[in-house]
């Protein structure tokens, strides 16, 4: 019979089987951070935690983008979106995240046209049916999107569509791993993303085992997924070793999707800097249009109307302590009270990748 993705890596036998083969073979107590948002909600749905032995635990990282986006670009958004000759168009819910007096859904509400997608590739109809306008693409993501404004790009240029602009926020996701370890994380081992590393490939965290001597396993997002890469953590433990294994060998390569890296090395450079809400300025960490895309480059073309300083989160929220993995959304006092998916008080409340939003879904305690 051919393989069901969804049900046979759903099965209870087989979650009650690893889980067992863990909790007999775990000698050791292991923190392991899942650097993506999806992995966390894989992991509190499902109640991984309560079917792990006590020694083996989960900390939360900053691998959800809505998250990690400061509010100063939140910021850059919502002034974009309130130009009258400006439609603003973001993915799903950056639409909802806190920039420091407005988001993009209560900027629609006061007038601004914001558009919310399904796909990037709906900003080329949007700009195609408004020549009158100039049609911004907020992009964000890690590896994994990226690839997809590339392609949008590509067309636009291609199509001969002028009034389509971009304000590019994609990040990578190496380097705030290495800005947690660097802070002094107790972090012993890391559930690596699974859709980043198909485009960029389980290489790609060749360096954090080298330098961190932290075993780096790609895991898949269904349960089963998420309990075979912890057995493969204890035993990488148990055996001495520290590398990068690939548990989501039915969709990640060594290399990575090379046909994406290179239409993403087209239109895309490295920044030099990069602010990650509650990691603050990382090196590297992220992308920008590359020089001869200047002309469609919204963060340049209206750099003097767009805000740069720095702006902390709210005093009472916890985010930035719980994409640093030093805190739990439960240790937040306002959580599922004043912030509430309704009314968030920070981005990790928002994206239904965020720590926040999960918890709240499935694992509240008031």
């Amino acid at each position: 019979m051919p393989i069901d993705y969804i049900s046979d890596y759903r099965d209870p036998k087989l979650i009650a089987a690893l889980s067992a083969q863990i909790s007999l073979e775990a000698t050791r107590a292991l923190n392991i951070m899942e650097i993506c948002g999806g992995h966390t909600h894989t992991i509190i749905k499902y109640g991984l935690p309560q079917l792990l032995p006590p020694q083996i635990k989960f900390i939360h990282g900053p691998g959800c983008p809505v998250c990690v986006i400061p509010k100063e670009r939140i910021d850059h958004a919502t002034t974009l979106a309130a130009r009258k000759d400006v439609i603003l168009c973001a993915l799903g819910d950056m639409i909802r995240a806190p920039g420091s007096k407005l988001s993009l859904q209560q900027a629609r509400a006061e007038g601004a046209d914001v558009r919310a997608l399904y796909s990037p590739l709906e900003a080329l109809k949007i700009a195609t049916e408004n020549p009158d306008k100039k049609t911004i693409f907020f992009a964000i993501g890690f590896e994994t999107t990226t690839p997809m404004t590339a392609s949008l790009i590509e067309r636009a240029i291609n199509g001969g569509v002028k009034n389509l602009l971009f304000h590019i926020n994609h990040i990578l996701a190496p380097p705030p791993v290495c800005a947690i370890m660097d802070d002094g994380a107790a972090i012993d081992a890391f559930l690596g993303p699974s859709h980043v590393s198909v485009i960029a490939g389980s290489d790609v965290f060749l360096p954090i085992v080298e330098r961190y001597k932290t075993p780096v396993v790609i895991s898949g997002f269904e349960p089963i997924d998420a309990l075979e890469s912890v057995l493969m953590i204890v035993r990488q433990f148990n055996d001495g070793r520290r590398e990068v294994e690939n548990q989501y060998s039915r969709a990640v390569t060594r290399s990575g999707n090379q046909t994406a890296k290179t239409l993403i090395d087209r239109y895309f450079t490295l920044r030099d800097t990069f602010r990650w809400r509650g990691l603050g300025d990382i090196p590297f960490s992220a992308l920008r249009l590359r020089e001869q895309y200047a002309h469609i480059d919204a963060e340049q073309i209206f750099a003097d109307y767009l805000p740069n300083e720095p702006i902390d989160d709210h005093k009472l929220c916890l985010c930035a302590e719980i994409l640093k993995g030093r805190a739990k959304p439960t240790d937040c006092k306002v959580f599922g009270k004043a912030c509430t998916p309704n009314s968030p008080f920070g981005s990790c409340m928002v994206s239904g990748e965020g720590a926040c939003a999960t918890y709240y879904r499935y694992a509240k305690t008031f």
